[in-house]
């Protein structure tokens, strides 16, 4: 298994400290805990740049990344905005959303894969995963402001306007709905070749 792949796996085995550092965090067992998620959560986002980058510069794109990677990232960022949907940070419809986005993607994925076809990630699905990291650091880091030592010195940023919830958080949350169910739209109308019958 090469270097990108191995990063691929780093991300997913991520999920589980990120997950429970974040639930202990919120209820208060863990001190800093959030903070802690937010910083895992750090790690886990930048392999998905470094697998990505290391894949391409170097010819090491196989079909196990093609297939893992984006795997990988519905996994991740599901735990990550599900933990802020219970937390009422982002809105649950949102989530639901976007979950639903995930699965059909990955149907058509699965549909591919039977006919042997392995469908690598679109640009615009790699936009709306950048806009996914930065809407779950934002509300991450804003949660372990307000109730947490670690990042306190980041609370007096919220209150500027333009890095508000009101504005900067809701542009983070309506941009990537819309990010997200474009790009599975696209995703659908570039891949409808797999549904034909003949």
């Amino acid at each position: 298994m090469n270097l990108p792949n191995k990063l691929s796996l780093t991300r997913l085995f991520l999920v589980g400290p990120f997950v429970a550092l974040f639930y202990l965090g919120i209820e208060r067992p863990f001190t800093n805990g959030v903070s802690w998620s937010l910083i895992v959560f750090l790690i886990a986002s930048a392999t998905d740049y470094l697998d990505g980058y290391i894949a391409r510069s170097c010819g090491l794109v196989t079909n196990f990344g093609k297939l893992f990677d984006p795997l990988a990232d519905k996994i991740l960022m599901a735990s990550a905005l599900t933990m802020l949907a219970i937390e009422r940070a982002v809105p649950a419809w949102i989530v639901i959303a976007i979950l639903a986005r995930e699965f059909f993607v990955t149907g058509i994925r699965q549909i591919a894969v039977s006919q042997g076809v392995v469908i690598a990630a679109e640009r615009l699905g790699k936009h709306k995963m950048v806009w996914q990291i930065i809407t779950t650091i934002y509300f991450l880091l804003k949660i372990a402001a307000d109730r947490e030592a670690m990042f306190s010195f980041a609370r007096g940023w919220f209150d500027i306007w333009v890095l508000s919830p009101a504005v900067f958080g809701n542009l983070c949350i309506y941009l990537t709905a819309v990010l997200t169910l474009v790009s599975g739209a696209t995703y659908f109308w570039n891949n409808r070749g797999i549904f034909s019958d003949k």
